[in-house]
């Protein structure tokens, strides 16, 4: 994608641009603050699930900007045991304020793609033993 257009922003002394990475970038630190989220996922063309290493900030996130307007497309992993639109519910608040926040632009949607559940100390059914248990 491209900088927003060269009317967004023109002040006395010049113009000031935010590359939709930025956005990208601010949308996925808003999405991992979530309590509930695992990761982010590639989901959009089939990448790799990342967990919340934060090495790829934007990853999971697609943004369509304009002038004055945002919208956001967030793709995650939540952590088992969560309420999901609870916590899609919390994440479509945190991205919307943050951006508006911290770059000025409406955001008219914040759409929240669950791809997995992530099961972080669960017991895989085939890895419990069973000869252990007392009878």
């Amino acid at each position: 994608m491209s900088t927003l257009p060269s009317e967004f922003e023109r002040t006395d002394i010049g113009e000031i641009q935010i590359a939709p990475e930025v956005i990208e970038v601010i949308a996925g630190l808003a999405t991992v603050e979530v309590k509930g989220v695992a990761g982010m996922s590639g989901g959009f063309a089939g990448g790799i699930a990342e967990l919340l290493g934060r090495k790829n900030l934007s990853k999971g996130v697609k943004v369509e900007v304009g002038q004055r307007e945002a919208a956001v497309d967030v793709s995650v992993i939540i952590e088992y045991g969560n309420r999901l639109p609870e916590v899609a519910t919390e994440i479509q608040r945190n991205v919307k304020r943050s951006i508006e926040m911290m770059t000025g632009l409406t955001v008219i949607e914040v759409n929240v793609h669950i791809h997995d559940v992530y099961f972080k100390n669960a017991e895989r059914v085939e890895d419990v033993d069973y000869s252990q248990r007392v009878k």
